[in-house]
């Protein structure tokens, strides 16, 4: 629910000391000595305030957060984690709307104010997995936004069946259409790549596909998505997930993948990955190219890794592009705020007046300190209330 505060005695993005004014919800003042009569008031003990935090790709209806210990014996191939993960639904019970909502208050907890969740579409599980996070979005609707991919992760043309599974989720309501490996996984890139820019257009939706394939495999997939994206007018309304193969040895051929990527306003997403290669940031920032960050699975079958915390993943994202100086630091936070925003077309959002009052206050001396020391954030605010401070919900909406 929108509301007004006084946040006294903070420096925005790092810089000079000043207060922000939010009023039904929205920033209207950002400068210091603000003398405001019956408002709430919050000292900001002179701490860096940002713009919240935007997970821009993750896994809400899968999590195994809360639950006992998994014990991970999966083969190495992309189908095993699939294949296991289907069938570990079940037999584990994981609930996606218990599952999604602890990951989602873990999150903000930690800062963030938006969440883009891929969630499976399968024959198998159907819509329980829409349903679930859809139900999470609702009753969490006042302390995070949340936008909902229908991601068909066990294949589309290798499972029939599964694109009226998809068109359904849009149906119910799912935000973006999702799509995974075209070649890899499908082994059908054009059939494939037809059902998914076919639902984007006839629902009106914004694409976002997984592409881990590595190397010139990945390439090959990512020129027939450029292809279509040119092909069907769809420019700035594709995003591609991981792009594992933007971080391929061959320079040339991916300077020209990257250029082109730009001219058609294809985004970008990374997890800034420790075992992949890497889509490389400034690269792609210098060519014009909009990156987001995200989690990706938190604590799942796949993996026992992550806690939800975007700041975390802002320094891991300057670890794997090898960011040491203090200003591309900066990068790796704007990647993970900024430019998550971007990928998901968010309104009236950043840190000035008129955006939308959803901010966090960091310690640190410099917003590179914060990134890397990445201390429990103080105060956590959506659209003027205060969500979360010190790390713990406040009041704790799990209670």
């Amino acid at each position: 629910m929108a509301s007004n505060l006084l946040i006294r005695n903070v420096r925005p993005m790092g810089g000079i000391n000043g207060d922000i004014l939010i009023e039904a919800g929205r920033i209207t003042r950002i400068e210091p000595g603000l003398a405001i009569l019956d408002v709430r008031v919050e000292d900001g003990g002179g701490r860096i305030v940002i713009p919240g935090l935007v997970e821009a790709h993750t896994h809400l209806d899968k999590s195994l957060i809360g639950m006992p210990w998994y014990r991970n014996e999966v083969g190495p191939r992309l189908m095993d984690k699939i294949d296991n993960e289907r069938e570990a639904k079940t037999r584990l019970g994981i609930d996606p709307i218990r599952q999604s909502r602890r990951q989602v208050l873990a999150s903000v907890a930690q800062g963030t104010t938006h969440i883009r969740s891929h969630v499976d579409v399968d024959t198998v599980n159907g819509l329980a997995g829409v349903e679930g996070v859809m139900r999470t979005r609702e009753e969490l609707r006042d302390i995070v936004d949340i936008e909902i991919v229908a991601f068909p992760q066990s294949g589309m043309m290798s499972r029939p069946g599964t694109v009226g599974v998809m068109q359904k989720a849009l149906e119910l309501g799912a935000d973006v259409v999702g799509g995974l490996d075209p070649a890899g996984i499908d082994r059908d890139p054009k059939g494939h790549l037809d059902a998914v820019f076919d639902l984007a257009q006839r629902f009106g939706r914004p694409i976002d596909i997984h592409l881990h394939e590595p190397g010139e495999l990945g390439a090959f997939s990512l020129e027939l998505i450029m292809e279509r994206t040119r092909a069907v007018g769809m420019q700035g309304k594709v995003a591609i997930s991981h792009a594992f193969c933007l971080g391929m040895p061959n320079v040339e051929y991916v300077g020209r993948l990257i250029d082109e990527l730009a001219e058609l306003s294809i985004q970008i997403l990374t997890t800034g990955p420790a075992s992949q290669p890497s889509p490389p940031v400034a690269k792609l920032r210098a060519a014009g190219v909009v990156v987001g960050a995200g989690n990706d699975g938190i604590r799942d079958t796949w993996g026992p890794y992550g806690n939800g915390d975007m700041l975390e993943r802002a320094m891991f994202v300057g670890l794997r592009n090898n960011f040491r100086r203090d200003d591309e630091l900066e990068v790796a936070l704007d990647v993970c705020t900024r430019g998550g925003a971007q990928v998901m077309a968010l309104e009236r959002y950043g840190l000035a007046p008129g955006c939308w009052g959803d901010v966090v206050l960091l310690e640190g001396e410099t917003v590179a300190d914060a990134v890397v020391s990445h201390l429990p954030r103080a105060l956590v605010v959506k659209r003027g209330t205060v969500v979360a401070r010190a790390g713990t919900m406040e009041p704790d909406p799990s209670a």
